[in-house]
């Protein structure tokens, strides 16, 4: 009998190719964890999380091939920054400035905004706590989220917030102040200053 014409097996994949993906798992997805808490606090919302990483890793994959190895999360945190300020201005045509849409919240599923900072006052925190972060304007939540709860570098929080680190350094140092203030107000002691 002989073999079908149709059926011919595929090309086997080059060494290039396999040892690529094998350096883009390595290096890209282990930072998945950190791309979706990341992007939670952007959207609001888990599926629209998923969505704008799954959007990210796309166009990681796509870029690789030009990434120097260096920094992935900075790289990919810049990739999620990009593609989510692309999503808006998708949803708003009309704000085309980068640096407004930059700063706009993401929208979730159910339509309702939600900022970075926001989002930060949803997690299971202590009430305490999250009545002092609710405290806290809207930049000072924001480092808070990004830094203390997400485990962003002041540089991976700098280039997300489009930043200076200093500033990110200097807003995490008054936010932290004040939620010490606010948690020792509240009779909770230990607080280390």
């Amino acid at each position: 009998m002989a073999a079908d014409e149709t059926s011919q097996p595929s090309e086997p994949a080059s060494a290039g190719e396999l040892s690529r993906d094998r350096r883009f798992r390595e290096q890209v997805l282990s930072e998945l964890p950190v791309l979706l808490r990341v992007a939670r606090r952007l959207t609001g919302d888990a599926v629209d999380a998923e969505d704008l990483v799954q959007d990210t890793l796309v166009r990681a994959l796509r870029a690789f091939d030009r990434f120097d190895g260096r920094y992935p999360r900075a790289w990919l945190l810049t990739i999620l920054r990009n593609t989510h300020r692309n999503h808006v201005r998708k949803l708003r045509p009309d704000l085309m400035d980068d640096e407004v849409a930059g700063r706009l919240p993401g929208r979730g599923a159910s339509g309702q905004i939600d900022g970075v900072a926001d989002t930060a006052l949803h997690d299971d925190l202590d009430p305490v706590v999250r009545a002092a972060l609710g405290s806290l304007s809207e930049k000072h939540r924001a480092v808070i989220a990004l830094v203390d709860l997400d485990g962003l570098t002041y540089q991976e929080a700098a280039g997300l917030l489009g930043v200076p680190v200093g500033t990110v350094m200097s807003r995490l140092h008054r936010a932290r102040a004040r939620v010490r203030g606010h948690l020792e107000a509240a009779g909770i002691t230990g607080v280390q200053h």
